[in-house]
């Protein structure tokens, strides 16, 4: 072709920056008057959703906010919290949805390490936010997000946020970023050691992932999205720009409770949801309890660790079709997901719950998944038995962590992002988790799967939720310790699991102690396993 063209140079005609913020704008300008948010008694459509975001983004202007410029939120699954995913990268600055289950210590790490600039509070926290407010240099100005709810709420605020919105134009256009790069997010890690590191999201990766989750969940125009899913935890996986893409419905829901989840899937006929492995066994439990069969099916994407193949057995009984997605904050939430086969209709419930708990494929949007040794960053063989680290290469990979050069270098070292989980990858192409790097346990020289002796554990019939860590052992350096939750009015004895166990796993790896009683959970619903080694270790 010869030399570049200058008339071949991208202009305003033929580039636009990807940002998520258009998909609000199509939305709106196509479908202003179907419904867009629900919460309580609370509606409103898109055309008022846009028209509000537009006016937050207006004040947040007013108030100096612009590019780079942090907006800290503490808020549970509320209206707000939607318009601010668009309304905050609308005026420029990066939005910061705190893990709201955090202690007022780690709150205030977060404002003063992301040097927040205004700080959006629901009333339902207005005392976790004062007593962070009281621990952290940081002088954000405070607004209220204030719910009838909560009357006796402290008011630690210079203005409501119904207040903030009257103040700016809804006149004023959504801006949409210079660059693609620009930071649209900023998100912490719930960090088990030390203090939590700040995700940095691009509109760009935003913008794709969203779509991605679209595509790669079947979507069709309007669903009905229902919100179990924490909006804080990496901006509720992207969902809040996919709902929007889709012309859906928002249904808040500020805790995922099981019987206000069935009350709002029956009230508002929801056709999607998403949650951790928990979540799931929440609903499926309640759903058996109460007689509830989902017709038509109820679609649900889970991650975190690997649902158990028990658990999927019985959702599928109740009626909820659920798609197995993996991802991590570092990578926007799910960008991997276990993609079905055809053949697989054909084989027995129990092995198709098998196949739907790997972590499958890469998103379309994602351009590699891969299995590769942690040191040399080489592939492994796709034999399903060499485990290596799970590592990501892509558009929906974050920029890097917040004023952390050494953490970030570490995880790009050798071109791919390191996830920090151990897995095998099979013939096929499909990777399963076999570990997290630090839950690995290795008895005598062995490796032993904590989520292989879990999935065991699930099987057994009063079991409600288990997690495996490796105890200290004289003799064998560490063995299995399984720490379990027995399902409401059911019983079993240590001797019991211990046998149940033994006819389903090599001898090594049974678990030799059993401690029974509720499990220490993240903000997600992910076990904290290290909470249970300090455990053992004591």
């Amino acid at each position: 072709m010869g030399e570049p063209q200058a008339d071949l140079a991208a202009r305003d005609a033929n580039y636009v920056p990807l940002s998520p913020i258009s998909l609000l704008l199509r939305t709106a300008h196509v479908y202003p008057d179907r419904c867009a948010i629900v919460f309580g008694d609370q509606q409103q459509t898109w055309g008022e959703t846009h028209r509000r975001c537009c006016a937050l983004a207006s004040a947040l202007r007013q108030r100096d906010v612009g590019k780079d410029d942090t907006v800290a939120v503490l808020a549970q699954n509320i209206p707000a919290s939607i318009e601010l995913a668009f309304g905050v990268p609308g005026s420029g600055g990066v939005l910061n949805m705190i893990n709201t289950r955090l202690d007022a210590a780690a709150v205030a790490f977060i404002l003063d390490h992301g040097e927040a600039k205004i700080f959006l509070v629901d009333a339902a926290l207005a005392e976790l936010a004062a007593e962070a407010l009281a621990l952290a240099e940081a002088t954000p100005l405070i607004i209220d997000i204030t719910d009838p709810a909560f009357p006796e709420a402290p008011s630690i605020g210079s203005m409501t946020f119904d207040a903030l919105i009257a103040s700016g134009s809804a006149e004023e256009p959504l801006q949409m970023p210079e660059d693609e790069w620009d930071s649209i997010a900023l998100n912490y890690t719930s960090g088990t050691t030390g203090n939590p590191k700040g995700v940095l999201y691009h509109h760009r990766g935003a913008y794709l992932n969203a779509l991605g989750n679209g595509l790669e969940w079947n979507l069709t125009k309007h669903p009905v999205y229902l919100w179990t899913l924490p909006l804080f935890h990496c901006n509720g996986w992207c969902f809040p720009w996919t709902v929007a893409a889709y012309a859906g419905v928002n249904v808040c829901l500020r805790a995922p409770e099981p019987r206000a989840i069935l009350r709002e899937i029956d009230q508002h006929q929801v056709t999607h949801l998403s949650g951790a492995p928990i979540v799931l066994n929440m609903i499926v439990t309640e759903a058996e309890q109460t007689d509830v069969t989902f017709s038509p099916p109820l679609a649900m994407t889970t991650a975190g660790a690997a649902p158990p193949a028990a658990v999927l057995a019985r959702a599928a009984k109740v009626g909820v079709d659920v798609t197995h997605v993996y991802g991590l904050t570092e990578v926007y939430g799910p960008t991997a997901v276990c993609a079905w086969q055809e053949a697989w209709d054909e084989l027995p419930q129990g092995e198709q719950a098998v196949m739907r708990a790997r972590q499958g494929v890469n998103y379309l949007v994602l351009e590699e998944l891969s299995v590769r040794d942690s040191d040399t960053v080489e592939p492994v063989p796709k034999d399903g038995e060499t485990i290596g680290e799970i590592m990501f290469r892509g558009n929906v990979v974050m920029k890097g962590y917040l004023k952390n050069p050494t953490a970030t270098e570490e995880a790009f070292a050798g071109g791919h992002f390191h996830s920090g989980d151990l897995a095998v990858w099979h013939a096929d192409g499909y990777v399963e988790i076999r570990d997290r790097l630090k839950d690995i346990i290795i008895s005598g020289g062995e490796n032993i799967s904590s989520i292989e002796v879990e999935s065991v554990l699930y099987d057994h019939p009063a079991v409600s939720l288990a997690a495996v860590v490796a105890a200290p052992h004289e003799k064998w350096g560490e063995t299995p310790c399984a720490f379990v939750e027995l399902a409401a009015g059911a019983s079993a004895t240590e001797e019991e699991l211990i046998a149940h166990c033994r006819e389903r796993l090599a001898g090594f790896k049974t678990p030799r102690k059993f401690i029974f009683g509720e499990l220490p959970k993240t903000s997600t619903g992910k076990v904290q396993k290290f909470a249970l080694r300090e455990r053992v270790k004591d």
